[in-house]
């Protein structure tokens, strides 16, 4: 994915306890969020050109999965929005199982579709529209 692979994990103290115990274990089946499956994604940041892990709510369809910008309602979008923007390719784990993915915002009826599979996933999303003036974006990741 990134030439430079030096890594940095999370500064926010649950992200980093999660990421460690998913690179710990080798599989995101050791932590979730509410009791709800996550993903771990790898990705570049858009400032200092590191890898970022960043665990996220599991929303997949047919091999594709959606990641969900929520920021738990905040009204700015969280910083990986950005490094997605800046890089969109990334490296997704489910599981154990690990690949290469091609990044897009998405909108209008592909957004929908993908909005009501992720509150399906984690209903918390519908919540976290409601707190924020913003559009919570919707990211479709494509096997590369």
């Amino acid at each position: 994915m990134a030439a430079n692979n030096e890594v940095e994990l999370s500064p926010e103290g649950w992200v980093r306890g999660q990421t460690e115990k998913i690179l710990e274990t080798g599989t995101t089946g050791s932590v979730d969020i509410g009791g709800r499956p996550v993903v771990l994604v790898t990705m570049k940041g858009a400032k200092t050109g590191k890898l970022r892990y960043v665990p996220l709510m599991r929303v997949e369809h047919d091999g594709h999965y959606a990641l969900v910008a929520s920021k738990g309602g905040a009204a700015e979008h969280p910083v990986w929005y950005h490094n997605l923007r800046a890089n969109p390719t990334v490296t997704l784990q489910d599981g154990t199982e690990a690949g290469e993915y091609s990044v897009r915002e998405v909108d209008g009826t592909e957004r929908e579709q993908w909005w009501e599979r992720s509150v399906a996933a984690f209903p918390n999303y519908a919540e976290y529209q409601t707190k924020t003036d913003r559009r919570i974006p919707v990211f479709v990741l494509d096997p590369a």
